[in-house]
């Protein structure tokens, strides 16, 4: 069956309206129901890059300086549910399928354009007000880090100092979540070391085959 083929009884066909319009009120259902899906949704800790998840999945993170909403052309457009959106199915790629961060990342990026472009808004005014709030390497604004925020992201990105911040914040913090140990991120920061250790090595050159 071609891609392009239509089935006479499509929804765009039977309410005799652009297949684009269908699309977006699908695209709004799914978006709904996976915000539905999260168990906690937490706006009280510094995020780096400015949302995350806890390592049970349970628990999505928004950095707690980001706004819920803007305006743009008289518009006030909630963006809690597409970073939700793009959390989910990248924290599902990981542990469901085994991807690399990277990987997960770039496909959820993908899930979160959608999600805004079905919604009528335009990615690029939405991705420039983002990105006022990312706090990125370095940021002296990582002051309360949740002890248990996944730290693959951040393993895989090769962040060190990210991850050495995160452990001092969590450090000064003193009483880490009932449950949870700060002990994981520095066991993370410990095998990103010896990794990176490893790199600096010189590589032996393989013999040449005869």
């Amino acid at each position: 069956m071609p891609l392009h083929y239509c089935h006479p009884t499509a929804p765009h066909k039977k309410l005799r309206v652009p297949e684009w319009y269908v699309s977006g009120l699908m695209m709004e259902r799914a978006l709904d129901a996976v915000v539905r899906r999260v168990k906690k949704l937490d706006r009280e800790h510094d995020i780096p890059y400015l949302a995350g998840y806890s390592r049970d999945g349970k628990t999505i993170y928004i950095d707690r300086h980001m706004p819920k909403s803007f305006r743009l052309k008289g518009r006030v457009i909630e963006t809690d549910r597409f970073l939700i959106l793009h959390e989910e199915v990248e924290k599902t790629l990981i542990d469901r399928l085994n991807l690399h961060y990277l990987h997960a990342h770039q496909i959820a990026t993908r899930a979160e354009q959608a999600a805004v472009r079905a919604a009528g808004v335009n990615w690029r005014d939405y991705d420039r007000f983002m990105q006022k709030y990312v706090k990125q390497l370095g940021d002296e604004r990582l002051t309360r880090v949740p002890a248990d925020l996944d730290e693959k992201p951040y393993r895989d990105e090769h962040d060190y100092d990210l991850l050495r911040r995160m452990d001092a914040a969590m450090v000064a913090a003193k009483k880490p979540p009932a449950g949870v140990k700060a002990a994981h991120v520095r066991h993370a920061i410990k095998q990103l070391e010896t990794h990176l250790q490893d790199k600096k090595r010189p590589e032996r050159k393989p013999r040449a085959r005869r």
